[in-house]
C-alpha cells in the first residue's frame, strides 16, 4: 500500500488512493440488521458491540419483568445518564408491579422517547446517553431519555464583554443552549433540526431558525452542505467553521461564530440560520457579511447617540489599525516631502543613532508586540495582565534606551495595536492584524503607491467573498433593501425591515401603526 501511495505521488497524479475500510466488517453489516426476538441473542449481540464487561462505563443489568413473567435487560452509559431515574422509574416498576399488564409504558413510570428495530440506530441512542430496554420475545428496543451530563453552568461571556446588556453566555451543553434560545424567542415557529455530521463520532449538529422566516433555497444551500461531509469525526464548531467555509484559506471569516444568545437570537428573528454542537460554548450564524462582524452587541443595547459614537470610534480604529505604520514607513522612506520641516528635524533627530531602516524597526516592534499579546492570552489568568503591562514597559524602554528603536515608532505601535483591541469580533481581528503586516511590506517597497495597489487588489477580493450565496459587503453593495444598519444605525423605531440580501418570508419586522 505504502509502494502504492508513493508511486501516485511521483506521477503527480491528483486523485487520491483509494482506501477501504479495515473496521470488523462483520460489526459494519450487524449494525445494519434488526434486533431478534430472542433476548440471547440481543444479549449476545450488544454486550459484543459494546466490549461488554472490558468496557467499564457500559452496564448491563438483567431481571425478570414480574408483570410479564419475562426475561429482560437494560443497557446504558453510567457516565452520561441519571442513575437515579433509571433504578427508581424504570427499574424497581419492571420489577415490582405485579398487576397484570401486557404493555411496557403501562408499567414504567418514566416517558418512553421512541422504539427502535435497527441494531445500528439503537446503538448510536446508547451512546448519546439513552437507556434502552430489551424484552424477551419482543422485537422492538424501548429508549428512554435519561441523558444528565455534568457540565459548566450559564456564566458570563467572556470573549463578547459589553457594559449594558444581557450577561449570559452558551456552554457546553446543547440542551442548555436551546433553552436560552427559546427563552428569549418564544414562537412556535422556532424550529431545531438535528444532523448527524461524523461518521465515527457521530457528532450531531442543531440548526435552529424561525420557519416563518427563513429562505427555503438558503436553509436548502446548508442542509446539502452537512449533509455532503465525509469525515470521521468534527468535534467542535470552530472546526465545522472550517468545513463550511466557501474559501477556507481566506484571511477574512465569512462565517459568524458568537458566544452570546441574544446576538444568535437578534439574528434568528431576521432570518438567518444558526448552528449549535455539544461541546461548543459558541454558535455559528449563516450567512455573515462584514457588517456583521465588524458591529457589537453592545450597538443596539445604547441609546442610538451613543452607539453610533461607539461605531463611529470603532470605524476609526480599524484604519488606525491597518494604516498607521505603512503610511509612517511610505512617508519616512519615500515621501519625506509630505512632513512639515519641524516634525521631519523631530523625526530625523529620535532616528540618528539608530542602525535599522523605518521597516525593520517597525516589524520587530509589531512582531514583538504580538508576542507579547499571545504570551498574556496563554499564562495563567493572574499573571496575564502583568506580563502584557511590565513587558511592554519595559521593552520598549530598554529598547529606546539601546538606541534600537525610536521613541516615534513606540507610539506609531501603540496605536495601531491598541486599535485593533476594538475589533470585538476575534476572527474578523486575526483578519486584520495579518492584513496590518501586508501594509507593511507593499509600503516598504514602493511606498503609498504599493500600498494603495494592495488596497485595490484587497477590496477586489473582498467584493468577490459570498458567505452561502451573500455578498461580503451586503447591503451596501450590490445594494438590497435593508433597514440600513451599517456605519450609523437609525433610533429603533425606524428600522422596520429584515435584510433584503437574506430573501426571508416577511421582510417587515415593524408594521407602521
Amino acid at each position: 500500500m505504502q509502494k502504492k501511495i508513493s508511486k501516485l505521488w511521483k506521477q503527480g497524479l491528483n486523485t487520491e488512493p483509494e482506501f477501504n475500510e479495515q473496521s470488523n466488517a462483520r460489526v459494519i453489516d450487524l449494525k445494519k440488521q434488526d434486533i431478534s426476538a430472542s433476548y440471547d441473542q440481543n444479549l449476545a449481540t450488544f454486550k459484543s458491540l459494546f466490549t461488554v464487561p472490558d468496557n467499564s462505563d457500559v452496564k448491563v443489568r438483567e431481571f425478570t419483568i414480574t408483570s410479564l413473567n419475562r426475561k429482560g435487560f437494560i443497557i446504558y452509559l453510567s457516565t452520561m445518564v441519571g442513575l437515579q431515574i433509571i433504578i427508581e422509574s424504570i427499574v424497581e416498576p419492571l420489577i415490582d408491579d405485579e398487576h397484570p399488564s401486557e404493555k411496557i409504558p403501562d408499567i414504567v413510570s418514566y416517558p418512553i422517547a421512541s422504539t427502535n428495530t435497527n441494531i445500528g440506530e439503537i446503538t448510536e441512542f446508547i451512546t448519546a446517553g439513552n437507556t434502552a430496554l430489551f424484552v424477551d420475545g419482543d422485537k422492538q428496543c424501548y429508549l428512554f431519555e435519561t441523558t444528565q451530563i455534568s457540565g459548566r453552568s450559564i456564566e458570563k461571556s467572556e470573549n463578547e464583554v459589553i457594559v449594558k446588556g444581557a450577561k449570559e453566555a452558551f456552554n457546553e451543553r446543547g440542551i442548555d443552549n436551546i433553552a436560552l434560545i427559546r427563552k428569549k424567542i418564544k414562537n412556535e415557529n422556532l424550529l431545531v433540526e438535528t444532523r448527524t455530521i461524523a461518521k465515527r463520532s457521530r457528532n450531531n449538529v442543531f440548526l435552529v431558525y424561525q420557519k416563518d422566516l427563513v429562505n427555503e433555497e438558503l436553509l436548502k444551500t446548508i442542509k446539502d452542505k452537512l449533509d455532503s461531509f465525509v469525515v470521521d469525526s468534527i468535534l467542535d464548531l470552530s472546526i465545522l467553521e472550517q468545513y463550511l467555509e466557501e474559501r477556507p484559506r481566506s484571511l477574512f471569516p465569512t462565517i459568524l461564530y458568537t458566544e452570546r444568545p441574544d446576538r444568535a437570537a437578534a439574528f434568528i428573528e431576521e432570518g438567518h440560520i444558526i448552528l449549535l454542537m455539544e461541546n461548543s460554548p459558541a454558535c455559528l450564524i449563516l450567512p455573515a457579511t462584514f457588517w456583521t462582524m465588524f458591529h457589537s452587541p453592545e450597538d443596539h443595547y445604547l441609546r442610538t447617540p451613543y452607539g453610533n459614537f461607539i461605531r463611529i470610534l470603532r470605524f476609526l480604529a480599524l484604519f488606525v489599525a491597518v494604516f498607521t505604520s505603512p503610511i509612517y514607513i511610505a512617508i519616512t522612506n519615500f515621501h519625506v516631502g509630505m512632513i512639515p520641516p519641524d516634525l521631519l528635524m523631530a523625526i530625523a533627530g529620535t532616528r540618528e543613532r539608530v542602525p535599522f531602516p523605518s521597516i525593520v524597526e517597525v516589524l520587530m516592534m509589531e512582531i514583538a508586540f504580538e508576542l507579547i499579546r499571545e504570551a498574556g492570552l496563554r499564562v495563567p489568568s493572574p499573571i496575564g495582565p502583568t506580563i502584557g503591562i511590565v513587558g511592554a514597559l519595559i521593552l520598549g524602554q530598554a529598547a529606546v534606551q539601546a538606541n534600537i528603536i525610536s521613541p516615534i515608532v513606540i507610539i506609531v505601535i501603540a496605536l495601531s495595536g491598541l486599535s485593533s483591541f476594538i475589533i470585538a469580533d476575534g476572527s474578523l481581528n486575526f483578519a486584520i492584524r495579518i492584513t496590518r503586516f501586508l501594509f507593511i511590506f507593499s509600503a516598504g517597497f514602493i511606498g503609498i503607491y504599493g500600498m494603495m495597489a494592495l488596497l485595490i487588489a484587497g477590496l477586489f477580493y473582498l467584493l468577490s467573498l459570498k458567505s452561502f450565496g451573500t455578498p461580503y459587503f451586503a447591503p451596501m453593495t450590490p445594494h438590497s433593501f435593508s433597514s440600513k444598519d451599517l456605519i450609523i444605525r437609525h433610533v429603533p423605531m425606524k428600522e422596520r425591515f429584515r435584510p433584503g440580501y437574506l430573501k426571508p418570508k416577511d421582510i417587515v419586522k415593524q408594521r407602521k401603526g
